[in-house]
């Protein structure tokens, strides 16, 4: 039985164990878990991500087409990153425990934990969230649509885009040697000291 569960029924659930359900997992320490209305079937305009990082972790730019998403920060510290689509401003909301950011349904945005054990929830308005991942755009999108739309050269494209990989969710991946700066830092855990003053000029 999938949503709208018949509340008489002995197929009716009201419990679910979210740590059972993973959505992706990148390290130990790194992760997401989801819990839909596919999970507990008596659920039914809610949903949630409940989400794992140490500090300079990234839960990739992307979307969601069907819900708006409200994060909870419970431990930790992290930045969400979002563009208004309105007046194509990137908006940055630092947040600590008990604190929240709101993003629309719709709108391209991503989190970058500014601290080690940050664990975020992310609740949706639906009862299943649906996302368009930013990996999944640049792996499947043509090079040949992306030269001639944007007039680049195809090869380089073809060589900058080569490392991505199809549903990244959290990154940088775990062999990533891209580094930068005498301490070895990677560009976003730089950059993001201060992020609410801060407009990268990269989405990760």
């Amino acid at each position: 039985m999938t949503g709208n569960a018949d509340p008489t029924s002995s197929e009716a659930d009201y419990f679910f164990d979210v740590n059972t359900s993973p959505l992706f997992t990148k390290d130990a320490h790194n992760k997401i878990n989801i819990l839909g209305q596919k999970q507990l079937n008596t659920l039914e305009g809610s949903s949630l991500l409940d989400i794992f990082l140490t500090k300079g972790n990234v839960v990739e730019p992307h979307y969601h087409q069907n819900a708006a998403e409200l994060v909870y920060c419970i431990s930790g510290a992290a930045t969400v990153s979002l563009l208004q689509p309105f007046t194509k401003e990137l908006l940055h909301f630092p947040i600590t425990p008990g604190q929240v950011a709101n993003v629309p349904q719709g709108w391209w945005h991503y989190e970058i934990a500014t601290a080690d054990d940050t664990h975020l929830l992310a609740i949706f308005d639906a009862p299943n969230p649906e996302v368009i991942l930013g990996s999944d755009i640049l792996k499947f999108t043509p090079p040949e649509v992306m030269a001639h739309t944007y007039c680049m050269d195809e090869q380089k494209w073809k060589e900058v885009t080569a490392p991505i990989q199809p549903s990244t969710y959290i990154g940088p991946y775990s062999n990533c040697t891209r580094r930068t700066g005498a301490q070895g830092r990677y560009p976003h855990q730089a950059a993001y000291i201060h992020p609410v003053y801060y407009y990268p000029p990269y989405m990760y």
